[in-house]
């Protein structure tokens, strides 16, 4: 079989993505939700859908210009291992994106226009599973050294991209990571049930056997200084992240149960792991009110029905997207429609425009026992910002022992960098110039610490990017390649000058 030989796939095949798992068997475990794979045919079958446009939207809709065509032909003509090669040619990382990206790509397919897109998302997965179970992925040590020596701080998915590309192009990479273990979010952000952490481990250890060094244990101006790392290594990467909440500032607000969602979720990964971890206890039993629409919300409903939550209900402050794609939201722009997430299809509830008014504690004991909240009719300026309310229903009331605020993420935490000259964006990020150069020489910043807080699809671009400008001030020159879709910047900055020889 051959999209070569069957051009009309599309219209042979309707899309059938791979399923997850029951939901009501799965809320019952901490293994993944995913169902066990298709067989190769059903996989080769769906891949003949994709209709090779001459103009790939699908690629250009990926935030890191996944070869996506090249991958479904090669899919298609069971040719898994260039398959394999044409993915990792743009991505360190696929089965991060695999399991885990809301694939804006299949918003952008050309099927999407009028019809159901190519299941992107699910032949990605299959392709670097396979990959994995037939041994092609092996480390890959640079044939020489440059004699550079390079840190990166922050393990997340643009300091791992950024050191494996680094280390590829022959310097020293030594990764600094505040945690116990690197992976950033991936590691401690995603529930173990959404990404089991043998795969990151497995990724882990392959970049240790291609000479990356990690230190974990280690936080940047509390165990470090950017000065230290700036005399022991000839160029520094700052991929902290975008970890500082945003709150929701209502009264109430310090009574005990009211808990960010990001301290939540690493404990019950770190229970999930087989660790001791004291503090608040999990949410078995308790009425938990989830503040935040998005994807972190979900995993917090999901995470909760785990522990044995009575009830488990998700607030977004917006109105509930509709059904099908509005006018001002033209294909190939990503979607905006209303998606069941997993977490609602195991149990949850949701409700829409919902404006939480205050935390109430009831019985007098210190703790939340409810929300007060009204719903809301919003009303937006012409770039669609909430600027004005109409109260439809003024006091809502629901029960809420445990409330998760998980918001978004307002901006690093720079704040115990102790790094003054640091210059920081009106935003709060890290300010870079076109070459992701921070203000300090030597010193550069990417991922959500310089774009603000992302997917981590957009982590792996900027990653790869961020080695290739540091590669490019290390030596004058990279073959790193550039990435296809991350911020448009020029390869050099005026009045740039390479270090010259290593030392």
């Amino acid at each position: 079989m051959s999209s070569e030989n069957h051009p009309d796939g599309y219209l042979r095949y309707a899309r059938t993505a791979i399923p997850d798992r029951d939901p009501a068997a799965r809320v019952a475990d901490d293994g993944e939700i995913y169902a066990p794979e298709w067989s190769e045919q059903q996989l080769r079958e769906q891949a003949t859908r994709c209709m090779d446009c001459g103009v790939p939207t699908c690629s250009a809709g990926c935030p890191i210009g996944n070869l996506i065509p090249d991958w479904n032909d090669l899919v298609s003509r069971a040719d898994w291992q260039r398959a394999l090669e044409r993915l990792h040619a743009t991505n360190n990382f696929p089965e991060l994106t695999g399991y885990a990206c809301p694939a804006p790509c299949e918003d952008a397919c050309t099927l999407a226009y009028n019809d159901a897109p190519v299941t992107i998302k699910n032949l990605e997965r299959a392709i670097v599973d396979r990959g994995w179970d037939e041994g092609w992925i092996v480390p890959q040590p640079p044939s020489a050294r440059s004699g550079f020596r390079v840190a990166l701080v922050g393990s997340g998915p643009a300091g791992l991209a950024a050191a494996q590309q680094l280390n590829r192009a022959g310097h020293r990479v030594t990764v600094y990571e505040r945690d116990d273990a690197p992976g950033g979010l991936v590691r401690y952000g995603l529930p173990e049930f959404k990404f089991a952490k043998w795969r990151l481990d497995r990724r882990i250890r392959q970049l240790q056997a291609e000479g990356i060094v990690f230190r974990s244990g280690m936080e940047l101006g509390r165990d470090l200084s950017l000065e230290d790392l700036r005399r022991e290594h000839h160029a520094v990467g700052l991929t902290i992240g975008a970890q500082h909440p945003r709150d929701v500032p209502i009264p109430g607000r310090e009574l005990a149960g009211v808990l960010f969602a990001m301290p939540y979720l690493t404990r019950a990964n770190r229970v999930a792991a087989g660790q001791a971890v004291p503090g608040e206890p999990d949410a078995a039993g308790r009425s938990v009110v989830v503040l935040g629409g998005g994807d972190t919300g979900a995993d917090c409903v999901a995470t909760a029905l785990r522990q044995g939550a009575e009830r488990v209900i998700q607030i977004g402050i917006n109105d509930k997207p509709p059904a099908h794609r509005p006018a001002d939201n033209p294909w190939p722009l990503p979607l905006k429609v209303y998606k069941q997430s997993y977490a609602q299809k195991e149990g949850g509830e949701e409700v829409f425009s919902i404006n939480s008014v205050a935390f109430v504690d009831e019985s007098g004991d210190g703790r939340v026992d409810t929300l007060r909240a009204e719903r809301v009719r919003w009303i937006r300026d012409d770039a669609g910002r909430r600027v004005d309310r109409e109260v439809l229903e003024p006091d809502v009331r629901m029960p809420a022992d445990l409330v998760l605020i998980a918001a978004g993420f307002a901006r690093p935490e720079t704040d115990t960098l102790d790094a003054p000259e640091l210059a920081i964006a009106t935003d709060g990020t890290i300010h870079t110039d076109a070459c992701m150069a921070t203000s300090i020489p030597g010193v550069f910043a990417g991922g959500d610490a310089a774009m603000g807080h992302s997917l981590l699809v957009w982590a792996i671009g900027e990653g790869r990017d961020l080695a290739r400008h540091m590669d490019i001030h290390l030596t004058g020159h990279s073959a790193l390649p550039a990435s296809l879709r991350t911020r448009n910047r020029p390869l050099r900055a005026d009045g740039w000058a390479p270090l010259g020889a290593a030392g």
